[in-house]
């Protein structure tokens, strides 16, 4: 069963589903959410606070996801393209899902949207950049091959931009990329 902090965050994402950030209001979002306008309050203090807490939830669930999507090409001895492909994968429906999630890897907000969108872009890119090389070259991280993985993040942020035909074709031109930069760049 939920928390009362999880069934609001919920209702406030629901919310952003029918109408814009400015037009949803608490009292309905503590209504959905089957609690009080006080314990709304009680948990974020103010609008803005619940979507801090709102972005924040969608940005670490979506990172969990770029880790579980490494982790498991990984386990099936991927290499690093194709586990760079996976993460790509996982980003594109996520984007696709998540209107935060977009706004967060795009740095593009509308007025749909609240202003609070945890980390701006380039932060996201980077933090990205870290989780892959952490799974792919755990030994020596982002001073690896990270300009390899930013290269392969940042493609496979530009398609949420400007999709690809398919996600399968921009998930091989994030593998193509990998594997050629990684051709290229040799032992560090």
């Amino acid at each position: 069963m939920p928390t009362a902090r999880d069934s609001l965050l919920n209702a406030a994402l629901s919310a952003l589903d029918v109408r814009a950030w400015s037009s949803v209001r608490m009292v309905d979002v503590a209504a959905a959410a089957g609690v009080s306008r006080q314990t709304l309050y009680n948990e974020f203090g103010t609008k803005e606070g619940l979507a801090r807490a709102l972005a924040r939830r969608e940005t670490e669930e979506f990172l969990a996801g770029v880790d579980q999507a490494l982790a498991a090409a990984r386990q099936h001895d991927a290499d690093p393209a194709d586990c760079l492909a996976a993460a790509t994968a996982w980003t594109l429906r996520t984007a696709r899902r998540s209107p935060l999630v977009r706004a967060a890897i795009t740095g593009c907000r509308t007025d749909r949207l609240p202003t609070a969108v945890q980390l701006p872009a380039d932060e996201l890119v980077r933090t990205l950049r870290d989780r892959v090389a952490a799974v792919l070259d755990p030994q020596r991280g982002p001073t690896g091959a990270g300009w390899v993985y930013e290269a392969a993040v940042r493609l496979a942020v530009s398609y949420v931009v400007a999709p690809a035909t398919s996600d399968e074709d921009a998930c091989a031109q994030v593998a193509r990329l990998v594997r050629g930069l990684g051709a290229a760049s040799g032992p560090n």
